[in-house]
């Protein structure tokens, strides 16, 4: 997917964009560097950028939900899968820790800001862990660097011009941390208090009417740029009709952001830097994290992409598609840096048919349901039958479905059936045909189930999870399996298989053999990245080594290695899981 940075100075149409100043000495009080240098130039070789890919930050005023550990886990899935490619990854996830609703969060538990902050982060870093997520970077909004970056941004913003003080009035929502025009909000009626209130028409949120002096952002000269922008890259935004959604917005208006908040009403929060009446929008200082954590500001000039900017892919929940991909490209346009190159937005889940709220009781604990069916379970499930398109349903009989159908009933059976049978041999099979596969199944017996699937299976996947559908990628690999199943079935080597000479049971059967434990050994090249235990024990079993666990290798014959296990041949892969009430 094309992804190019539309210079912004030279298309705003707002006139004194086109004169903007550089910015001043200024000195990060936390590094005491001065950032004005790292505008200079380098003959240095540019380092080769690695795979960058980010969550949203979350709020650290509530406590976890499966939302959460699905944002988490499809983040996880797509870097490690940049892994199996060989390619050097970076994940950053972390704790969004300013703003009125951590303040108030607070100040209800009857502790500090930052004690309370200090608590919320260790909890979803225990929650990633448990997750077997492997972040490189765990970003919290109260560290130094992540202010100094801050600060940096907003001094050069207001330097260029695009920054400028007046009096805002309008809605405002405490929990999305967002103002709204008044034709986003609407009169609310709640059935069980009979309280009425104004709410957004989007979020549902209750807002309340504001009214005070604060900096705003030139976000309307940046309409043209990002238009121009989107039509030049109509996929930036999956999926599709979220896209249009955002141009859409976009067209219709798109006013002045208002970027800070008097002091006197919200202290938490990194102050302006010019001005210590005003707190920067929790926003602008939450979207700066994703270039914190790729070196910004502090950039040695020529090696900017070693960190990973720009992000291959921001994964989001489709709550702050609006902040992602409207303010934030226009707050790096405004910066002379480079975008995104792919937001990935996905739904909710639901339990019961309802959106889950913390206020009715109707949200999934995730600490839960990682202890009760595991990372690995979990991991798949959420990949499986995850929220994308729309949003998705969470139950965990579904959860047992998917494990006793597919885990259990076909992988874990086919893995079986193949590798603990004593009429043939693993080892003998790769020996005797790895090498010439490719001419054995040129036709007869097998050469379909080769050409149809085998061949095809690693490209396909490949190709899905190149575009951001990592979904996609696990249900090609799912219905891969699912093949594999019908061929060895129908095949039926345990009928076939001679006994004129010890150990070798014969043409056919090897062939049979040898093209099922490729299947398998390729699908657990390709699951690696959802079920990173599971498919590791299976490797093992295949005798795979550790080396020649990447994409290089997933291909029919490409490693002739295999085949005598190690490590626990004996353990189950998917044992019997109890019936599990909701």
């Amino acid at each position: 997917m094309r992804s190019r940075f539309l210079n912004s100075t030279a298309q705003l149409s707002w006139l004194s964009v086109s004169r903007l100043k550089r910015p001043s000495p200024w000195v990060c009080r936390g590094c005491q560097v001065q950032l004005s240098r790292f505008r200079g130039y380098s003959s240095q070789t540019p380092p080769v950028k690695p795979f960058y890919v980010t969550t949203p930050i979350f709020y650290v005023n509530a406590a976890p939900h499966v939302g959460h550990l699905y944002s988490m886990v499809v983040t996880d899935i797509l870097k490690r899968f940049q892994q199996v490619k060989g390619r050097k990854a970076i994940m950053c996830t972390g704790t969004d820790e300013h703003g009125m609703k951590v303040q108030r969060a607070a100040e209800k538990a009857g502790i500090k800001p930052k004690d309370f902050c200090d608590k919320g982060a260790e909890i979803f870093k225990d929650l990633a862990a448990k997750a077997l997520i492997k972040n490189d970077h765990f970003v919290r909004t109260t560290d130094q660097e992540h202010k100094d970056a801050v600060e940096y941004s907003w001094l050069l913003l207001k330097e260029k011009g695009l920054i400028y003080k007046k009096k805002h009035e309008g809605w405002y929502s405490v929990t999305d941390e967002a103002f709204y025009p008044e034709s986003a909000v609407q009169l609310y009626l709640d059935p069980a208090t009979g309280r009425k209130y104004m709410t957004s028409i989007e979020t549902g949120s209750e807002v309340e009417w504001s009214s005070e002096e604060n900096y705003h952002f030139r976000l309307s000269a940046f309409r043209d740029p990002l238009l121009q922008f989107f039509k030049e890259n109509p996929d930036w935004i999956t999926p599709e009709h979220r896209m249009k959604e955002v141009v859409s917005d976009v067209s219709s208006s798109l006013s002045d952001l208002s970027i800070s908040r008097p002091y006197s009403r919200l202290s938490w929060g990194i102050r302006v830097p010019d001005d210590p009446t005003q707190t920067i929008y929790v926003w602008l200082d939450a979207l700066i994290n994703y270039l914190t954590k790729a070196g910004y500001p502090t950039w040695t000039p020529g090696t900017e992409a070693a960190g990973g900017w720009p992000a291959d892919f921001h994964v989001i929940g489709k709550d702050i598609v609006r902040f992602h991909c409207i303010y934030w490209p226009a707050f790096l346009m405004a910066l002379d840096l480079p975008l995104p190159k792919h937001i990935l937005t996905h739904g909710h889940w639901t339990l019961g048919g309802k959106k889950m709220s913390k206020s009715t009781g109707t949200v999934v604990n995730p600490f839960q349901a990682l202890e009760r069916f595991g990372p690995d379970i979990m991991r798949f499930f959420l990949a499986h039958d995850g929220a994308v398109q729309d949003d998705a349903q969470y139950d965990n009989l579904r959860i047992l479905e998917v494990y006793n159908k597919f885990l259990r009933g076909a992988f874990g059976n086919l893995a079986a059936r193949v590798i603990k049978s004593n009429k043939w041999s693993v080892r003998g099979a790769v020996e005797r045909v790895g090498g010439q596969i490719a001419e054995i199944c040129e036709e007869g017996p097998g050469s379909k189930f080769y050409k149809n699937h085998l061949l095809r299976i690693t490209p396909q996947v490949d190709a899905a999870f190149e575009r951001g559908e990592f979904r996609r990628g696990v249900l090609d690999v799912s219905a891969f399996v699912h093949a594999t199943n019908q061929f060895f079935q129908m095949s039926e080597p345990w009928k076939k298989t001679l006994y004129y000479e010890k150990g070798n049971p014969g043409l056919d059967v090897d062939r049979t053999i040898f093209l099922a434990t490729e299947a398998l050994r390729m699908s657990a090249i390709l699951l690696q990245p959802t079920m990173p235990n599971k498919c590791a024990l299976l490797l093992d079993q295949l005798g795979v080594d550790e080396s020649r666990r990447t994409i290089e290798y997933c291909r029919p014959g490409a490693d002739l290695e295999y085949g005598i296990p190690k490590g626990d041949t004996e353990r189950v892969l998917f044992p019997i899981i109890e019936e599990l009430h909701r």
